[in-house]
């Protein structure tokens, strides 16, 4: 634990709202590898960009160009990598921002953690489940990840060598091996405006 700091207290986050006339958001898009995740993710930031919503995508792979460059992917680094994102993800919220993460997060621990970390300070917090049977993501496999995994290249992949905890409550639930991106992305602009976040 840090020591010699303390915390300085600014606008609070009512009042950020209030001048910015928006509401801040983290939507937690989790799923399998190949699920759609990112696709569906960018998707959705340009539709809430080009309703002039405030918004902003935090992507499994761009992390690790930068901010997360340092981790692996051992169980304890993914756990950190989620940590940092969760982090991350509540200071976008509580800026007035729509954070919208894009991460497999195959941990439920992890994802629970992401939301509790939100919500301790009133802080909105949506999963989305993004579903699609493994055999579906296999067989996308844009990235060739699946077959490293098979072949033993990559070692603790989600889904092959590595497990996948798949949320049991999440708010939205997106099966999504036979749904254009538009419609899965509908589905979660549907509830938001049923909630009335936008």
């Amino acid at each position: 634990m840090a020591t010699n700091i303390t915390w300085h207290p600014n606008l609070s986050h009512s009042e950020r709202s209030d001048l910015l006339k928006q509401k801040g958001l983290t939507i937690w898009l989790t799923g399998l590898s190949a699920s759609g995740k990112s696709t569906i993710a960018c998707a959705l930031e340009q539709f809430l960009l080009n309703k002039q919503i405030n918004s902003y995508r935090l992507d499994g792979d761009n992390v690790r160009f930068g901010l997360n460059k340092d981790l692996g992917f051992s169980e304890a680094d993914r756990n950190e990598n989620i940590r940092r994102i969760s982090e991350v993800s509540k200071l976008f919220n509580d800026s007035c921002c729509i954070a919208i993460t894009s991460f497999i997060s195959p941990y439920k621990q992890d994802r629970q953690l992401a939301r509790e970390l939100h919500e301790k300070d009133n802080l909105p917090f949506i999963e989305v489940y993004i579903d699609v049977p493994i055999e579906v993501a296999e067989k996308r496999d844009p990235k060739g990840l699946y077959k490293k995994a098979r072949e033993g290249i990559i070692k603790e992949f989600t889904g092959i060598s590595a497990p996948y905890e798949a949320p049991e409550n999440a708010e939205i639930h997106i099966v999504n091996d036979d749904i254009t991106v538009e419609q899965a992305a509908q589905q979660i602009i549907d509830y938001l405006v049923e909630k009335k976040f936008i």
